[in-house]
């Protein structure tokens, strides 16, 4: 009967496996998931293959939270969100690696993927779940244990080393050679003149450390939150330097209130918000912007730099 019920329950994981590929939708926006095995080994992985796609121009998609550990599975690897458009729609694909330490029966729970249709209420559309099977590894019990065999010495001789030892002799024979060779050849240096330079502003400097975090890539390496953390800490240091405001020190509606209250902040209060609103989400909700998100949040924090740089006029003596 047991072995009945094994098979019964074999063939209802090989249906699931050959069947799991799942979308729940409404409107817009839909995910698929699937996985490529229903059975591991402890220690085996198994990969799970999620799709999400929208219309960008109807609703905004944000990419599910996905914890590191869950039912004693855990994420041993994150694949990058790739995105494929055609048409109108945009789909985003991602694989995982899952894996389990102890034998048993657990399950990929179902992953939640939040939509902003542009008119409307937000709604969600996930993921189905999946069943897996952690078996051991299997042991013949019917052979007895076999004793743990001791170390072995093996004898060597100089020879074994002949070889080691005439790269040692090459080696300190050309290190003598290239330190007298030098020795013999070196020139007293020539001094470096450095020529004098314009002095850098301060929007020079900021957008510069702008493209140099950009072109870290840490948000396409998993690192978001590093990614903004330090993209709005340029931005609040370039705004505390020019405008004399301590922006270091307020909260994003701090800063956001003070921005509608200046003169020259406030044109480009939509870009700041933008910026500090996607920052807060990445950093403290555990929300993963979109990958275009991403690139809009640099874009943007450029376009304010630039858009604020002070204009500096020359007036003639004979005006003064």
């Amino acid at each position: 009967m047991n072995k009945q019920a094994n098979r019964i329950f074999l063939c209802f994981l090989l249906l699931l496996l050959l069947a799991g590929n799942t979308a729940f939708a409404q409107g817009e926006a839909k995910v698929t998931a699937r996985i490529d095995a229903a059975k591991i080994t402890v220690g085996d992985q198994v990969r799970l293959f999620i799709e999400a796609s929208h219309d960008p121009a109807k609703s905004r998609l944000q990419w599910a939270y996905l914890p590191d550990t869950f039912n004693n599975l855990e994420i041993v690897e994150k694949g990058r969100i790739d995105t494929v458009k055609q048409g109108n729609t945009v789909t985003y694909k991602q694989r995982l690696l899952i894996t389990g330490f102890d034998s048993g029966q657990y399950v990929i729970p179902a992953f939640a993927f939040p939509v902003i249709p542009n008119s409307g209420t937000t709604y969600t559309v996930q993921t189905d779940s999946f069943p897996i099977l952690v078996q051991t590894v299997a042991v013949d019990t019917t052979k007895g244990f076999r004793g743990i065999k001791g170390i072995m010495q093996v004898k060597s001789t100089w020879r074994d080393y002949i070889w080691l030892i005439i790269a040692g002799l090459l080696f300190i024979a050309l290190a003598v050679f290239v330190i007298w060779y030098f020795k013999k050849n070196r020139k007293a240096p020539a001094p470096v003149v450095v020529p004098a330079g314009p002095v850098e502003t301060l929007q020079e400097k900021t957008i510069r450390l702008l493209r140099e975090l950009d072109q870290q890539e840490l948000w396409q390496k998993g690192q978001v939150k590093d990614y903004y953390t330090q993209l709005t800490d340029l931005l609040r240091s370039y705004i505390e330097q020019r405008f004399r405001t301590p922006a270091m020190e307020l909260t994003t509606d701090e800063l956001l209130y003070t921005a509608r209250k200046h003169k020259e902040m406030h044109a480009q209060l939509d870009l700041l918000a933008n910026i500090l609103q996607t920052a807060d989400l990445a950093k403290f909700a555990k929300a993963q912007p979109l990958p275009h998100e991403h690139t809009t949040a640099m874009e943007q924090a450029i376009q304010f730099v630039n858009s604020t740089k002070p204009v500096i006029t020359i007036t003639t003596q004979q005006q003064k």
